[in-house]
């Protein structure tokens, strides 16, 4: 009989051990998909913006087709990724077409000095920096998430129910390690 119970207790308590864990987990990869969404939020964002920087800057500098093209190009990269890691590339390419587009307004003095193609700038270098705190704080939750995945019992549990590991938002690109330069 007292055998009974107390096999009956460590049933129960092994169960609200691995429910605990596994009600962790669920949590830990909530917290990375929220990350990932407040990241999508800005980029969109800033996805939003481009084709109005791009229509005032064919204004002023017609004969700069290929930059604006490679603007555009890259826009629409990162709206059609569909993983992380595709994700990152097509922002490294959107990030160095958007600063050639930027060096533009030096040859261009009327462009510097235009008040659309500044709010413009300042707009899209607030939303860098807005999209570089969103990748912080999902980097930060995927290294959680992950750090539960791989430690000991937790991995037992994630193992039994599935759970994967989510990817980092990296930018892999030296050139695009750097702020977007802005200059007025």
């Amino acid at each position: 009989m007292w055998f009974v119970i107390g096999l009956v207790v460590i049933v129960v308590i092994v169960g609200l051990v691995v429910m605990v864990m596994y009600n962790r987990l669920v949590k830990l990869r909530n917290r990375c998909d929220s990350g990932w969404s407040a990241i999508d939020v800005q980029l969109r964002r800033r996805y939003d913006l481009i084709p109005n920087l791009v229509e005032t800057v064919k204004g002023y500098a017609k004969h700069e087709q290929g930059t604006l093209s490679a603007v555009i190009q890259a826009r629409q990269a990162g709206i059609d990724a569909n993983s992380v890691e595709a994700q990152g590339k097509a922002e490294n390419m959107l990030t160095g077409a958007l600063n050639k587009l930027f060096a533009l307004s030096e040859a261009y003095p009327d462009l510097k000095a235009d008040a659309n193609f500044r709010s413009l700038q300042e707009e899209i270098t607030s939303t860098e920096d807005k999209v570089a705190y969103a990748r912080q704080y999902y980097n930060a939750a995927v290294l959680a998430y992950r750090n539960a995945l791989e430690t000991v019992p937790t991995n037992f549990v994630a193992n039994s129910f599935g759970f994967k590991p989510r990817d980092y938002f990296e930018i892999s690109e030296p050139e695009a390690r750097g702020p977007v330069q802005v200059s007025f």
